[in-house]
């Protein structure tokens, strides 16, 4: 359950107090030892950071944000709010054991802030835990972590997302009926819905606000699936077969993400559907932004993942430094930043995704999306 604050508000309670004791044992070690290893806390001595050390764990690279943006950014953040400190990275490649490995070497090496970004939101308590034993706090990235004690979470209202989502599927789908007529056998329009990791409490959530917003629309949901680790592929082979099962009768796809759009218009593309019904995504990726302008995809979502790797790694350096970090919400108890998402169609793609230098011209309108591009007004047509 989310509760907002009707203002900046500073989190309080008890799983803030063990940090500044985890410093204070840290300075008293120093000073124990100080006549064997002086250089040992000394700042930038033997190569240890002067403030501390961040450590940022991300889950997968097929999503593209992640390595373009989440992780420049939230580098150049920190080295720009702490130049003593130093950040730890790793991507898990969509493995739980894995990133389970990577947070446990990070905190023996000595990281003192954890930004973790699940691959396995379930699997993900187990290094919550792991860090609490070390005495360094979480910070929640993107996927909210359950019945864990995280300190903080930054990521944006994903049931708004699942629900801005579900309006335009909603809209576009209604106009086509409309447009069309009914099908011959007068069975209302149909959908799939594709959604995302069913181990991810975001997932959940997204399905929460697509849920809503179908609330009272006359759509059949056709069929669903939860798409593991949220792999284009396997949205691909699931979607596929249910254009074998239900053919023409889909007129629409609830699509979590981008990547997972693009595996169902795949499918649909190769099953021979000209055009392809709407389909909604979510990450403002340049793929998703080229399906836009060519009519392949009907809409995304973007999300300022600047904005978010920004918020998250100034969040970090403050909590290295025992200060009170302000929030605007509060999510089962934690302490957490939200940030609002936008929906992006084909009119939209200027305005936000251009203009907002997310993706430049030149990078969406290629040479195979030129024709594309000038008849949506992002290139000047050939005299």
């Amino acid at each position: 359950m989310i509760r907002r604050a009707s203002a900046f508000s500073a989190a309080a309670g008890p799983r803030r107090s063990r940090w500044p004791r985890r410093r204070f044992r840290a300075a008293a070690l120093c000073l124990g030892v100080l006549a064997l290893v002086a250089t040992a806390c000394t700042p930038g001595a033997a190569g240890a950071p002067a403030e501390g050390a961040i450590a940022l764990l991300l889950p997968e690279a097929k999503t593209a944000r992640y390595e373009t943006t989440d992780r420049p950014t939230f580098v150049d953040v920190v080295g720009q709010r702490c130049p003593g400190c130093e950040v730890y990275y790793a991507n898990a490649d969509q493995n739980a054991a894995t990133q389970q490995q990577q947070a446990e070497s990070m905190l023996a090496r000595g990281a003192d802030v954890l930004v973790l970004d699940a691959v396995d939101t379930v699997a993900a308590a187990s290094i919550v835990r792991e860090a609490q034993r070390h005495d360094v706090p979480v910070i929640a990235y993107d996927r909210f972590i359950a019945d864990a004690d995280i300190d903080y979470y930054v990521s944006f209202d994903s049931e708004l997302i699942g629900y801005l989502q579900g309006a335009a599927l909603v809209t576009a789908v209604e106009e086509a009926a409309r447009r069309e007529g009914p099908h011959p056998d007068g069975s209302a329009p149909g959908i799939l819905l594709v959604h995302g990791a069913p181990t991810e409490r975001n997932a959940g959530d997204l399905s929460a606000g697509v849920a809503r917003a179908l609330e009272g629309a006359n759509i059949e949901v056709l069929a669903e699936y939860h798409t593991p680790d949220w792999s284009p592929d396997k949205a691909t082979d699931w979607v596929e077969s249910q254009v074998t099962r239900f053919g023409d009768r889909i007129d629409g796809v609830y699509a979590a993400n981008d990547g997972i759009a693009g595996g169902a218009i795949a499918a649909m593309k190769a099953a021979g559907f000209d055009p392809v019904p709407p389909v909604t995504g979510q990450d403002g990726e340049l793929a998703a932004a080229q399906r836009i302008i060519s009519g392949d995809q009907y809409m995304t979502v973007f999300k300022a993942t600047t904005e978010q790797a920004r918020s998250a790694a100034e969040l970090a350096v403050r909590v290295l430094r025992g200060e009170t970090p302000r929030t605007t919400a509060t999510i089962e108890g934690v302490p957490s930043l939200l940030l609002a998402p936008r929906a992006v169609g084909v009119h939209d793609v200027e305005r936000v995704l251009v203009d907002g230098g997310v993706h430049s011209v030149e990078d969406i309108c290629t040479r195979y999306y030129e024709d594309a591009c000038a008849r949506t007004g992002l290139l000047e047509e050939a005299p």
